[in-house]
């Protein structure tokens, strides 16, 4: 790779310099070369002589609401992890249940109570033997048994189209919010104080044809959702699922992860959240996206910063969290980062102090003060 750049730039030098016939036949072997570049391997090196600035701690203590057992309860990891949060400047981590953990939550319960108060945990769904007639009781019982135990809230659930498949021990494989089952168990957790944190669909480059003209080609390329399988829904099918949803149960608190998949479209975002005061947002995992829109990303943040949480969801290093930072903070721009699957540079927002905390810590306080009370 870097062989062909060397080559691209002695060859576009000798454009510059060469007789016209020789800027042809230059201009033709760079043309070549350049076609031997593929997009996957596209890792360029900003030339912008533009400020860069480093963001060790941020300006305020933060709650992270969005994040997993990245350690397998492993002490030693979890000790780390802690470390990794006191030079970050994290004071909370939400930690979610999921079936790819492959550790139960008792097990989550124990591993991460070792540290009160930097750690809260997350419970899944149950939908063993969903069918059968005591479902909805064994459910909302085994949802009574998880908050006993210190459950903040259920999730992540998630919807990409194929229903629950994040849910341990059983995944909820096409069980969508809208399935009648559901309707009983997600109006019982509004009412015993247990908000829901759910992924909803993707991006909407991974529901999109795979060809040049998709948007985010190489991350819809690697994640792409295939709508064909039989009783999965589409983009447009899940969202107004979750909508539909978050309308029918207003005493449930919806927390849509990763802006509920809907960066690149704003004004849908906004008015789901102007519809439903119940549903809430993260930003976790969604830095590439949104700051290719830095301006009208800002502008959301301005109207809801009060629906808004941070979160991460990209493991524990203090880099990935630096790099929140970073673009939610400073005003830098053309920033690469290649981690994050795309071809594209990121911009910051430069968010006031007053957004700042609440994204950081305001709103999650405002949630947990709220959730007591129930």
């Amino acid at each position: 790779m870097k062989k062909l750049i060397y080559i691209l730039l002695a060859t576009l030098l000798f454009v510059s310099c060469g007789t016209a016939e020789q800027k042809k036949d230059a201009q033709t072997l760079s043309r070549e070369i350049a076609g031997e570049i593929l997009l996957k391997d596209f890792d360029p090196v900003s030339i912008f002589n533009i400020p860069t600035t480093n963001i060790e701690k941020p300006k305020y203590g933060v709650i992270d609401m969005h994040s997993h057992d990245y350690t397998d309860c492993n002490d030693e990891l979890i000790a780390q992890w802690v470390k990794t949060m006191d030079e970050c400047g994290i004071r909370t981590t939400h930690v979610m249940h999921c079936e790819w953990i492959g550790l139960s939550f008792e097990q989550m319960v124990e591993a991460y109570g070792k540290y009160p108060g930097r750690f809260e945990v997350w419970c899944s769904l149950d939908y063993t033997d969903i069918e059968a007639d005591d479902w909805e009781q064994r459910a909302m019982a085994h949802l009574d048994h998880c908050k006993a135990l210190g459950a903040f809230g259920i999730g992540e659930m998630v919807d990409k189209g194929l229903g629950d498949e994040y849910a341990r021990p059983v995944k909820g494989t096409h069980i969508h919010l809208d399935h009648p089952k559901m309707q009983s168990v997600l109006e019982y957790a509004g009412k015993i104080g247990l908000p829901l944190s759910i992924h909803v669909g993707e991006p909407i480059w991974m529901y999109e044809p795979i060809d040049n003209h998709n948007d985010g080609l190489m991350n819809g390329a690697n994640w792409k959702v295939d709508t064909t399988v039989e009783g999965c829904y589409d983009y447009d099918e899940v969202m107004e699922c979750f909508a539909n949803a978050a309308k029918a149960h207003p005493n449930t608190i919806f927390i849509a992860c990763h802006y509920l998949n809907m960066s690149h479209d704003w004004p849908r975002l906004s008015a789901i959240l102007d519809e439903c005061p119940n549903v809430y947002v993260d930003i976790a995992a969604r830095v590439a996206e949104a700051s290719v829109t830095p301006r009208a990303t800002r502008r959301f943040f301005e109207k809801y910063a009060d629906r808004i949480f941070y979160g991460t969801d990209n493991g524990t290093s203090a880099e990935m969290y630096r790099t929140v930072f970073r673009i939610l903070e400073t005003d830098d721009e053309h920033i690469y980062n290649p981690s994050f699957g795309y071809h594209w540079s990121y911009s910051a927002y430069d968010l006031p102090d007053s957004i700042l905390r609440k994204v950081y810590y305001e709103n999650a306080e405002k949630l947990a003060k709220k959730l007591s009370n129930v």
